[in-house]
């Protein structure tokens, strides 16, 4: 049961980008209604558990907010670019090593031998990965395809910086994750309309791309659950497996076509990341 718990948060994750693409609109409409899904999730949650929330804790719960809305709204503009079994692999590949890397140099996460070698075969893993999920079709490959897959690592790029400060603004400070969600969802919403209000994102899609936020919180608040079950390494290491479903989900669900010679390179690759992130769970613990 416990197990089950630690990979809720993967499989919730890891169908949010599904939802946005089957529910519709552009990335703005579809990242403003992610916020206030998550808004409305962590309201609830908020009441229920009624964590302490000072005004320290609020302020750094917002500025993660804030920077998690810059790294959700270029995730999505990527998806848009080169589809969702390009994106994941190559976003969730990204966040590894930057969060990784900043947890060594700041953090000094890697104390051990063999964490360090751990860390440093995780971090090949992932860089062979990436390269495995991003195979252009040679016998399509167009300079304006190859333009969309420069444009789209940029955009990543930009994703990842968002997700990085996300996630270590709330450790820097020491913030547990039940106080910092409500004020977390407020800087969401904040960053969303900061990101979007020149787009006119307003319309029909952002109530229905409420949803993907309702799951993304839900998301959170199992992996808030079974942290004190099955320990940080391994609810951290299950949480990628997010990667999987989203991949596959892309190419099976949203039908997006990839030659054989792709197919056995995202699958490597997926592979990779996964057994990667596993590994940098090993070396947190």
């Amino acid at each position: 049961m416990d197990i089950f718990l630690a990979i809720l948060p993967a499989i919730f994750w890891g169908s949010i980008v599904l939802f946005n693409v089957k529910l519709g609109g552009g990335p703005y409409s579809q990242v403003l209604g992610t916020t206030f899904g998550a808004l409305i999730f962590s309201i609830g949650i908020y009441f229920v558990v009624q964590p302490e929330l000072s005004p320290r804790i609020f302020a750094v719960g917002v500025v993660s907010g804030l920077f998690w809305a810059l790294g959700q709204t270029n995730q999505l503009k990527s998806i848009k670019l080169i589809g969702v079994s390009k994106t994941m692999p190559i976003s969730t590949g990204l966040q590894l090593v930057s969060t990784s890397l900043f947890g060594v140099l700041v953090f000094h996460e890697w104390a051990t031998t063999i964490s360090i070698v751990l860390g440093v075969l995780a971090l090949i893993f992932i860089i062979v990965g990436i390269v495995l999920t991003s195979l252009e079709d040679r016998s399509q490959k167009t300079e304006e395809k190859t333009g969309d897959m420069k444009k789209g690592i940029v955009i990543l790029l930009i994703s990842t910086f968002g997700y990085l400060v996300y996630v270590v603004v709330v450790r820097l400070f020491d913030v547990s994750g039940w106080a910092a969600l409500f004020p977390q969802a407020v800087g969401m919403v904040a960053g969303g309309l900061i990101l979007t209000f020149r787009h006119k994102p307003f319309n029909f899609y952002v109530i229905k791309n409420i949803i993907p936020g309702l799951i993304w919180a839900a998301g959170n608040m199992f992996l808030f659950i079974s942290q004190p079950r099955v320990g940080v390494a391994t609810s951290f290491s299950l949480s990628q497996m997010g990667i999987v479903i989203s991949t596959l989900g892309g190419i099976i669900l949203l039908g997006e076509k990839k030659t054989k010679r792709q197919l056995i390179g995202i699958a490597i690759g997926i592979i990779l990341i996964v057994a990667a992130g596993v590994l940098l769970g090993i070396a947190k613990a």
